[in-house]
């Protein structure tokens, strides 16, 4: 071959490879930015079943969330729903205000949580309205999907006496789904990996192990705790298409009528239910949902498809069904708050999603105390703890700092 042609060659291959230009179209998402926005509102109050399906979901068999004879028995009084029960009973799995703005073919994952817990518990026949607000973004380029967009929101969980329970700021990652299909990065995990029966058993007495931790809800004292303490490890999985499944319907607001759309009052564009942009086949059909419910569903149509079904999940990017963010911050908030006892309470977390978990993986999350603040700005102890969450392949899924109020 002479050499002019071997030139030509190799750029005609050079060009054939070369990734194409992208970019996001940020045009109704910009003009967006600080406002407050709409979204869903449960109609009803939760009840003593929501706070169980939602603990049965969350693999959390805290007796006090489920066990009524056990929470009757505790300083509770009856049924008390954990900490992260309030993204259960939002809207959107607490990222709607984190989704605002029209990108033509986009999909959404979630990069990470921050939450702020002010005191009240949840209990059956509670009701929260939310406040919510877009609070910013910025556009990074990744390896992933190429320009990829970190959009962060705000809402405030109020219940039926207008008293803050709760805030949450969610991030989302938002991305042009078929650059991430073409790149193929995250499909780098690999196949649904198998287990042995040894291997499952040794899973299940870890789980167990951590159960009897401290099922009795025990609260260590701030004096007790020192830095360097290390929480029991929690396994969870591993995880399965009916596992997901069961995660996805706990959040209230798939249930068919459960929820109705409310706008702020005084905005005059509120972001309510608009088309987020979502790639062909993950959108909602609003219009025939008010005969069929189920074209509005989210798992069997909509956005969360990809959780349950492998084809759809590679349209997106992901080498098979997956986890939800929102569940992985629930994991994070009972952990610690499972380790805290009755008389502890979670006051801040904040989390960073880096991978989801994946069908067929086991989560682990592990802890230590690495501070310890004698006077908060709660008016009351805290102790610190850096927690770490990794799959069986020591991947590492998340990680967050979460702080904890003890009893002196």
């Amino acid at each position: 071959m002479r050499k002019s042609t071997a030139k030509a060659t190799k750029a005609t291959m050079n060009a054939r490879t070369k990734a194409p230009k992208v970019k996001l179209d940020l045009s109704d998402v910009e003009r967006r930015v600080g406002e407050e926005v709409g979204g869903g509102e449960l109609i009803e109050p939760c009840s003593a079943t929501d706070i169980r399906r939602w603990v049965m979901a969350m693999d959390y068999p805290n007796p006090i969330h489920w066990d009524g004879e056990f929470a009757q028995a505790s300083k509770f009084g009856g049924i008390v729903a954990p900490q992260s029960f309030a993204v259960a009973i939002d809207y959107g799995h607490g990222a709607q205000p984190a989704c605002v703005g029209h990108i033509p073919g986009s999909h959404l994952i979630f990069g990470g949580e921050e939450w702020w817990h002010y005191g009240p518990r949840l209990r059956p026949g509670d009701r929260l309205t939310q406040r919510r607000h877009f609070h910013d973004y910025q556009v990074n380029d990744t390896k992933f999907a190429g320009p990829t967009l970190f959009q962060r929101g705000d809402t405030l969980h109020l219940n039926q006496d207008g008293t803050p329970v709760a805030k949450e700021r969610s991030t989302t990652v938002r991305y042009l789904a078929k650059e991430a299909e073409r790149r193929g990065v995250l499909a780098a995990a690999g196949e649904i990996p198998s287990w042995t029966r040894e291997q499952r058993i040794a899973v299940e007495n870890e789980r167990t192990a951590w159960i009897h931790s401290n099922r009795e809800g025990r609260t260590p004292r701030f004096a007790e705790v020192s830095i360097g303490d290390r929480l029991p490890r929690r396994a969870i999985g591993p995880h399965t298409l009916a596992s997901f499944a069961t995660e996805y319907r706990a959040f209230v607001f798939n249930v068919w009528g459960s929820f109705r759309w409310v706008a702020p009052e005084g905005v005059k564009d509120p972001w309510i239910n608009q088309d987020p942009g979502w790639v062909e086949g993950f959108g909602f059909d609003e219009e025939g949902a008010k005969l069929d419910p189920r074209l509005r569903d989210g798992l069997y149509v909509g956005p969360s498809r990809g959780h349950v079904d492998t084809d759809k999940a590679s349209e997106i990017g992901m080498p098979r069904a997956y986890g939800y963010g929102a569940t992985m911050g629930a994991w994070v908030t009972d952990y610690v708050a499972y380790w805290a006892g009755h008389d502890g309470f979670v006051r801040y977390s904040n989390t960073l999603f880096r991978s989801p978990a994946y069908e067929g993986d086991v989560t682990y999350l592990d802890a230590e105390v690495i501070s310890r603040v004698d006077e908060s700005s709660w008016g009351a102890p805290l102790v610190r703890l850096d927690v770490k969450m990794t799959n069986q392949d020591g991947t590492k899924l998340a990680t967050g700092q979460v702080e904890v109020e003890l009893p002196r």
